[in-house]
């Protein structure tokens, strides 16, 4: 009986924080047009600027896991940051509420589809979005590179740009990229973590 009690507390201690959490998923998710990109800025103003659960690097490093890891990047991002706010249960919540606004809009449209698709207000509405996504994704690129040059890192800089060449240029293949970034990440953390340790010595 005290375990049940024991377990039982802790959700209704963390039940705002759980409902705040889902509250704020579900609602970027239902306002989203575009991919998963679009909702990297919309989490940063959420999470990072207006609600302060995490920082600018921690997102920037969320977006780095969830773009590298097998998914969509709205999924993936969602449970980083639920798990970094209330733990399995926040990354749970997350996921929900990311999850249920498309389940349902799309639920509605396949059953509406063959109505409206040759509706020229829905096309022209269809197109508006188009152009104002554009919009979004370069937002969310300005606002990644001004993060990424506030750190004053060369290497970074230079990364970024090797690798915006590469796939616009040479076409290379983004898992090659990924390897190769990661690679290079791997190998200035050993060494900076070996020359600390030369130091401390």
């Amino acid at each position: 009986m005290k375990k049940i009690i024991s377990e039982v507390i802790p959700i209704k201690k963390n039940a705002g924080l759980y409902f705040k959490l889902f509250r704020s998923t579900f609602t970027l998710s239902a306002f989203t047009f575009g991919g998963g990109y679009v909702i990297v800025p919309l989490m940063q103003k959420k999470f990072v600027e207006k609600l302060k659960w995490i920082d600018e690097k921690e997102m920037l490093d969320f977006v780095a896991i969830a773009q590298s890891s097998p998914g969509p990047i709205a999924i993936n991002t969602s449970i980083l940051v639920g798990y970094k706010i209330a733990g399995i249960a926040g990354a749970l919540i997350a996921v929900f509420g990311t999850v249920l606004p498309p389940l349902i809009v799309i639920s509605i449209v396949s059953v509406l589809y063959s109505s409206f698709r040759s509706n020229p207000v829905v096309n022209a509405a269809m197109l508006g979005m188009r152009i104002g996504i554009a919009a979004v994704l370069i937002d969310v690129v300005i606002t990644m590179v001004k993060n990424i040059l506030k750190t004053k890192n060369i290497l970074s800089a230079v990364i970024m740009l090797a690798s915006f060449a590469a796939v616009c240029f040479f076409d290379v293949n983004i898992l090659i990229i990924f390897a190769v970034c990661a690679a290079i990440g791997v190998a200035v953390t050993y060494k900076h973590g070996k020359k600390r340790g030369g130091e401390a010595k």
